[in-house]
């Protein structure tokens, strides 16, 4: 007799194998020589500082991270989290094409694109842009159902997962600006005669206020972080360099896309969804007046390639599908494959040294500084690390037993301070740093008698008010973007040097909450 299970494995067979491809491809493309990336060490330091907001991220990267911790904190688990989120996101895409009623071959060709496409170097890093992608993609979801059935319980639905990006990442908002844009300029602007999006809307802003309580007391940090953010990153890229960038991401779907767009214009049976390709132009076109990085957008494909996957299967003839999705498919993994090694950390550094040009041709060298360097930036944001810690630690146990109590451990940015935090966890105190989250986490020593201070050369003034300064190593990785950076010891503090360490972080603070 056949179960409910052989039932569900008969009809999901192909939608299982890719999952098990994905999961399978996100650990084997990363060559042992990496480590984990900056960013991924302040979240994982988020996990043992739970509050319902940050200076740089919202707190649901937080959640993920002490969940990574209470399974072990081992790196399976950190590399899982981000790989689960991307195939999620293969599941839902799934979904979308079954709901608007595509056949088997279409629902392969969208699944593919995605398995097979950028989407996968996004999954790497345990960063909120997986998740981002994930709850994009649902809530695309969610407004389809909604759109065929008219049901309340999908626009509840809707609440809860915008309120779960929202806390995930911020630029949902600009999904919010394009679905409103959609709304209004469809039919659909009849939702906001519904008493249903009235009562979603308020679950909404209740589940958000916790959020946005923190952000008010600490008088909207958020504000300076993007000023901050525009400023050292978003100044160096350009509203064309954005659009042209868009294309890389799925390119083996690229026909799709495009054909999706033409299907919102004029294919009748897609009338009721053309809010969603105005949401994707709005969205797009913010994004790039912004100038903002080129995966901001990553989240407002997958929905364009189901549809796109489907009107091909609605107006191509059954002799023609047999021809064009084959095709698209293989083109599709022969694109994917073809780039694989320049964009997924499989070389090591001294094997894309020997093949820069081919990188340099794709503008994978280029840092947000908007100069070329030896390796892409987020490669030499996995490097030397490791190192550091060891390094520190070393220079941690030279300190007397009886002075560790009056010691702090400073670092020049969040990257070196989390790295310390998750390779030398529970063999020395946590360390800090004036940059980000870490202003707010620092404790208060009655008198500090020892810096063991990571990052440059402390000023004149500064090795002044100690009796000691010794450079006790250097991170001496060539490759390493922290390439470098010192470890001084700092010793025998004198007794100004305290109120003069905590006036300098109330300043830093105060700098923080600037509107």
């Amino acid at each position: 007799m056949e179960t409910k299970v052989t039932r569900f494995i008969k009809s999901y067979w192909i939608l299982i194998l890719l999952v098990c491809v994905k999961f399978l491809m996100q650990y084997v493309v990363i060559n042992p020589v990496y480590e984990l990336h900056r960013d991924e060490f302040l979240y994982l330091n988020q996990a043992d500082h739970l509050a319902f907001g940050y200076i740089s991220v919202p707190p649901f990267m937080a959640l993920i991270s002490k969940l990574i911790y209470l399974l072990g904190g081992g790196i399976f688990w950190i590399h899982f989290f981000p790989a689960l989120f991307g195939a999620l996101t293969i599941i839902v895409t799934w979904m979308i094409v079954e709901s608007l009623g595509g056949s088997l071959f279409s629902k392969i060709l969208a699944t593919a694109g995605l398995t097979f496409s950028l989407l996968a170097r996004i999954n790497l890093l345990l960063q909120p842009n997986s998740f981002d992608i994930l709850s994009w993609t649902i809530i695309f979801y969610f407004l389809i159902r909604y759109i065929q059935s008219e049901k309340s319980r999908w626009l509840m639905l809707l609440a809860v997962i915008i309120t779960l990006s929202f806390y995930n990442k911020y630029n949902v908002i600009f999904l919010i600006a394009g679905l409103f844009a959609g709304l209004v300029l469809t039919y659909h602007r009849k939702i906001f005669a519904d008493i249903s999006f009235w009562k979603a809307l308020i679950i909404c802003l209740l589940l958000l206020s916790p959020n946005i309580i923190w952000q008010v007391s600490h008088n909207f940090p958020v504000f300076e972080h993007m000023k901050v953010l525009k400023a050292n990153q978003l100044d160096n890229n350009t509203s064309m360099g954005f659009l042209v960038s868009q294309s890389a991401f799925f390119f083996g779907s690229l026909p799709l896309i495009l054909t999706a767009l033409i299907a919102f214009i004029y294919f009748k049976p897609f009338k009721s969804y053309r809010v969603i390709g105005i949401s994707f132009v709005t969205v797009i076109t913010l994004f790039a007046l912004m100038k903002a990085k080129d995966y901001y957008a990553a989240g407002i494909y997958p929905v364009i390639i189901a549809f796109g996957s489907v009107y091909m299967d609605c107006v191509l003839s059954k002799k023609w599908r047999t021809i064009i999705f084959p095709l698209l498919f293989v083109v599709n993994i022969i694109i994917f494959f073809s780039i694989l090694k320049l964009v997924f950390p499989i070389l090591t550094p001294s094997e894309i040294r020997k093949n820069a040009a081919s990188f340099e041709k794709l503008g994978l060298l280029r840092w947000e500084d908007g100069k070329n360097h030896n390796l892409p930036q987020d490669f030499a944001d996995m490097l030397g690390w490791h190192e550091m810690a060891d390094k520190s630690l070393l220079a941690y146990k030279m300190i007397p037993a009886e002075e560790l109590a009056n010691t702090l451990i400073i670092c020049n940015n969040y990257g070196q301070a989390g790295a310390l935090n998750f390779y030398n966890r529970g063999k020395m105190p946590e360390a800090y740093s004036f940059n980000t989250d870490y202003i707010y986490w620092l404790p208060r020593i009655n008198k500090i008698k020892n810096i063991l201070l990571i990052g440059e050369k402390p000023s004149k003034e500064i090795i002044g008010l100690f009796k000691d300064c010794r450079l006790t190593g250097t991170v001496e990785n060539e490759q390493a973007r922290e390439r470098n950076t010192g470890i001084y010891l700092l010793t025998g503090a004198v007794d100004l040097f305290t109120p003069i360490f905590y006036n300098k972080v109330e300043e830093r603070k105060k700098k923080m909450e600037i509107f």
